[in-house]
Order: C-alpha cells, then structure tokens, then sequence
C-alpha cells in the first residue's frame, strides 16, 4: 500500500540576505507544483516564533509516495531552483521526511 510522504526541509539563510531574496525563494519552491509529478502540496513561509533555533523559513512539501519524493530530488527543476535560488542565500538547512 503507497503512503503519502511529507517532506519538511527548515532554512536558516545567510546575514547579508534582504527580504526580497527570500520572497523570490519562497515563490521558486511554491511553483514546484505546478512542475514536478507526484506532487500533492506545497506551503512554505517565513518563521515568526523564537522556538525554530535560528531557522527562518520552512518547507512542506506532500508527495503521492516515496518513490515521487525520490524523483523529486534529482529532478532538474528542483535542481535549478536550488542551485538558483536556496544555495545562493543559504547558509543552513536541515530535512525531515515522513510517511503518513
């Protein structure tokens, strides 16, 4: 039986980064719906609590399965909005996957 899998990656992005840098992140990440299968939702947004030990924006990301978790990794698309948008501006990341 497939399992919905959730994908939550945390951002703590580097001190001479402006807001809208980050805005342009959020927006890259957001339009991944819309171009890789087996996605089924994605929110992402800017932290406003003390409790996130320095990380200041997170991702969810649900997928159909694992195996379209597995695809979306390597996909060139989430590549480019890595390699263009996140790594630019990161300084930290952190990743947490789970079935539901």
């Amino acid at each position: 039986m497939q399992r919905e899998v959730v994908h939550i990656v945390l951002f703590r992005w580097r001190s001479d980064v402006n807001a809208a840098q980050v805005a342009a992140a959020h927006d890259a990440l957001r339009a991944l719906a819309t171009e890789i299968p087996g996605i089924v939702e994605i929110t992402c947004g800017t932290n406003f609590t003390d409790r996130a030990k320095g990380f200041q924006s997170g991702l969810v990301v649900r997928f159909t399965d694992r195996a379209a978790l597995d695809a979306y990794l390597p996909h060139p698309t989430h590549r480019r909005v890595v390699d263009e948008f996140i790594n630019p501006i990161r300084e930290d990341s952190l990743a947490l996957d789970y079935e539901v």
